[in-house]
C-alpha cells in the first residue's frame, strides 16, 4: 500500500524503545506527570529529555553521534517553520536572550549547529562526522506527545552558505544579542530503522547499520534528495487563513490600524509583504487608486543568471480588510481581467478569500497566488516581525503617514 494511503502511526508509550521513526508518526508521551513522561529520551537513549538541542554526545569534543531538534512551535520569537512542499526546516539556536555570546550557551547547541554547517560543506570525510539530525514537534495530542517530521541534512540544494546559517541580531529590553537561523533539508527517507539508530549510539560508523540512502548519498556526494509533499488541499478555510494565536491576530491587526482609513496605501505594504516571499522580484510600480477602491501594482519577477535574466511581468492587488470581511469574486475577476498572456496575478490581504473565489482560480486554472492573513504573519515571523510592536516599529519606519 502506498506511503500516502497508509494509516499514520501511533506508537504507544511502552513501544517506544523498540520502535522505528516514521515520518509524522505520533510518539506518545507517558501519563506520570513528570519529565519522565518524555518520549524521545525513551526512542533515542541517553540524549535527555528537555531543551530544544538534544544529542549523544559532546558538541564541544566534536563526538556527537547523533542529535535530535525539538520544536514546540509556540516560541513566536523564534518561529521554527517547516516547508513541507520543500522539504525546508528552519530551525534557531539557543542563544535566546541577552547576557552572552553566540557560542556560550548551557546546551552548546550553536555550537554544534557552527561546525556542523562547517563540516557539510567540506569532503565526504568531513561530513561523515556530521551528526544525523532527528526532527521532532510536539503534537497537538495532550500531554508530551511528539511528531517525528524526519531526518535532517545541513544546508540545501537551493541555499547559499550564508542562506543555510546565519547569525541574525535580536533585541530584548533593549539589551542586543545574536543567535543563528539555521536551514535544513529533509531528506527522503519515510522510515529510520530502529538498527541504525542503535549502531549510531553504539559508535558505529553512519554509513552501515542500515544506513538510509538518502543520507548515504547527502554524505558521499552532498547531494540532497529532499522529501516533497505538494500539498493535495486546495481551498483553505477561513480558520487556515488566518492567524489562530493571539499574538499572530494582534500583529495582523496592527497592519489594519496602521492604514485604518486611508487603505489605499496599503498596496505599498503588500508588495513590501510580497517581496519578503518571493526575493527575485524586480521593480514594481504602484499606480493611482482605482474606481472600485483599489490600488494595483505591476511588477517583474526575475528568473535566470544575474547576467542573463528572464522577467515575467505580474499583477499585485492588495485589500486591507477585516477579520470578518472577506474577498469575493469581483476583487478577483478585477485582478483575473488584467492579467495578460504569460502574465501572473499576485493578491495580498488581512483577511481571508471565500471558497467560491479559490474554487473558481482552482478550475480555471488562473496563475494567482493568494497572500491571506496567516500568510502574512508568518513571512514576518520568519524575518524577524514576531511581535506587534516589532510589526508596528517596521510599518512606521518603511510606510510613514503623510
Amino acid at each position: 500500500m502506498p506511503l500516502a494511503d497508509a494509516p499514520v502511526p501511533h506508537v504507544t508509550f511502552a513501544e517506544l524503545t523498540t520502535t522505528d521513526l516514521v515520518v509524522d508518526a505520533v510518539y506518545a508521551g507517558g501519563s506520570s506527570g513528570h519529565t519522565g513522561d518524555d518520549p524521545m529520551s525513551k526512542i533515542i537513549k541517553g540524549i535527555g529529555n528537555q531543551g530544544g538541542f538534544r544529542y549523544a554526545g559532546s558538541p564541544a569534543l566534536g563526538t556527537v553521534k547523533l542529535a535530535v531538534l525539538y520544536t514546540s512551535g509556540g516560541e513566536v520569537d523564534w518561529p521554527d517553520y517547516l516547508d513541507v512542499e520543500t522539504g525546508t526546516f528552519t530551525y534557531y539556536g539557543d542563544n535566546r536572550r541577552p547576557g552572552q555570546s553566540l557560542h556560550e550557551t548551557p546546551r552548546s547547541g550553536n555550537i554544534l549547529l557552527r561546525d556542523a554547517f562547517a563540516a557539510s560543506h567540506g569532503t565526504p570525510a568531513d561530513r561523515s562526522k556530521v551528526p544525523p539530525f532527528f526532527l521532532f514537534e510536539k503534537a497537538a495530542a495532550r500531554g508530551r506527545s511528539v511528531l517525528f517530521r524526519g531526518l535532517l541534512a545541513p544546508g540545501g540544494p537551493n541555499l547559499t552558505s550564508d542562506d543555510e546559517l546565519a547569525a541574525i541580531w535580536r533585541a530584548t529590553d533593549g539589551r542586543r544579542f545574536q543567535n543563528y537561523r539555521a536551514r535544513f533539508t529533509v531528506l527522503e527517507v519515510d522510515r529510520v530503522p530502529r538498527a541504525w539508530i542503535q549502531h549510531l549510539l553504539n559508535g558505529g560508523d553512519p554509513l552501515d547499520g542500515e544506513c538510509p540512502d538518502a543520507w548515504r548519498t547527502w554524505t558521499e556526494s552532498r547531494v540532497y534528495r529532499p522529501l516533497l509533499a505538494p500539498s493535495t488541499t486546495v481551498v483553505r478555510s477561513k480558520a487556515d487563513q488566518l492567524p489562530g494565536d493571539a499574538v499572530g491576530k494582534a500583529m495582523l491587526q496592527e497592519i489594519r490600524d496602521y492604514f485604518r482609513g486611508r487603505e489605499h496605501d496599503f498596496e505599498l505594504c503588500a508588495v513590501a509583504i510580497w517581496r519578503l516571499m518571493a526575493p527575485s522580484t524586480g521593480a514594481v510600480d504602484v499606480t493611482r487608486p482605482s474606481r472600485d477602491g483599489g490600488r494595483d501594482a505591476v511588477g517583474t519577477y526575475l528568473l535566470g543568471p544575474a547576467a542573463n535574466r528572464i522577467a515575467v511581468d505580474f499583477a499585485l492587488e492588495a485589500k486591507c480588510y477585516g477579520p470578518d470581511n472577506s474577498v469575493g469574486v469581483r476583487e478577483v475577476s478585477r485582478l483575473i481581467s488584467r492579467l495578460r498572456h504569460r502574465n501572473f496575478g499576485v493578491l495580498v490581504t488581512t483577511s481571508f478569500l471565500n471558497k467560491q473565489v479559490q474554487d473558481e482560480i482552482q478550475e480555471d486554472g488562473h496563475p494567482i497566488a493568494l497572500v491571506c492573513g496567516r500568510d502574512i504573519v508568518e513571512v514576518l515571523r520568519q524575518h524577524g516581525r514576531t511581535t506587534a510592536d516589532s510589526v508596528r516599529q517596521w510599518l512606521t519606519q518603511s510606510f510613514p503617514q503623510p
